[in-house]
């Protein structure tokens, strides 16, 4: 007998993208066989307390799995304790999890992809992580559905519990164990804007989980796996988005065939020129030259003038 992940959702206030994310993951081919773990953060103020209360109100409504689980957190715990405590609480009685926010759609075999990786790499330790988002990749080398990279995503993951430690996230550790070369090696190896980000989030200038995830993967020489075709498109950049509300200048290639066979590749390695590609996304140059190309449209102008105002807004 087939046993499936748990899917862990995290939901807060939107509720237009919690509905295209549930709806868009009802759809998947395994979605009447999979649990579904909905974890529901506490409004921060005031102001969000009826958006939390719509979304809340439409999760009891939720049907078309296996089982529908919610929790509810009577406080605001913010993204990357929810996501920290949650995966934590599930792993300790699964063997495996699938992961979400509340703001990405999946094609119809995401499921497929996520449970078949993670019976493919079971027992490969030097897999910790499974993406089911990518960016796209021109020079695909091989007949191989998926390639690998030490910089982990958080656009929708998997992992098994023997991969996952809450000491992982532990500020104070990683503050007395980093070091400037280990922060160099891990901006070459990871991306232009990496090791800021992770100092950043150990300090607590940002609230991300993830870039202490990443670090983790790169530190003990783990591969996060890619599929080539993304299984997953993230629908939060939009002024209501705690965490995405700028531009998206990351581009993918949406998985349309709907297979449901994937053609893994054991040994664990990383190409050169794909890495070289994958890592052009995280570059100053690339991120500026996408802006600026931006600007030749009237809907282009009207994102950057929006992504100015909210990082005014928010200082």
């Amino acid at each position: 007998m087939r046993i499936l992940a748990p899917i862990c959702l995290f939901a807060y206030n939107r509720l237009s993208e919690t509905k295209q994310t549930i709806e868009s993951l009802k759809s998947n081919f395994l979605a009447s066989e999979s649990e579904l773990f909905i974890f529901s953060d506490g409004p921060k103020n005031t102001h969000a307390l009826l958006k939390v209360k719509e979304v809340r109100d439409y999760l009891r409504t939720v049907g078309g799995f296996k089982r529908v689980i919610i929790k509810e957190s009577p406080t605001n715990k913010g993204l990357a304790k929810s996501i920290i405590d949650g995966v934590s609480e599930l792993l300790k009685l699964y063997e495996n999890i699938i992961v979400l926010e509340d703001d990405l759609k999946t094609t119809s075999n995401f499921l497929e992809f996520m449970n078949q990786s993670l019976s493919f790499y079971k027992n490969n330790k030097s897999i910790q992580s499974v993406s089911g988002y990518s960016l796209k990749i021109i020079n695909k080398l091989s007949s191989s559905d998926i390639y690998f990279h030490q910089r982990a995503h958080s656009w929708s993951w998997a992992t098994w519990s023997d991969r996952w430690s809450e000491d992982i996230f532990d500020k104070q550790k990683l503050k007395n164990e980093l070091t400037k070369d280990a922060l160099d090696s891990f901006k070459d190896n990871c991306g232009d804007d990496i090791s800021e980000m992770l100092l950043n989030s150990i300090n607590g200038i940002n609230d991300s989980w993830y870039v202490r995830w990443a670090y983790d993967h790169f530190k003990n020489e783990k591969y996060a796996v890619y599929p080539y075709l993304s299984k997953v498109q993230n629908i939060g950049f939009s002024e209501q988005g705690t965490h995405c509300n700028g531009i998206d200048v990351n581009l993918i290639e949406l998985d349309t065939l709907h297979e449901t066979k994937f053609q893994f590749t054991k040994a664990a390695t990383i190409n050169n020129n794909i890495k070289k590609e994958f890592l052009i996304y995280f570059t100053r140059s690339y991120k500026l030259k996408f802006r600026l190309k931006l600007l030749k449209s009237f809907k282009g102008q009207k994102k950057i003038f929006l992504e100015i105002r909210n990082k005014f807004k928010n200082k």
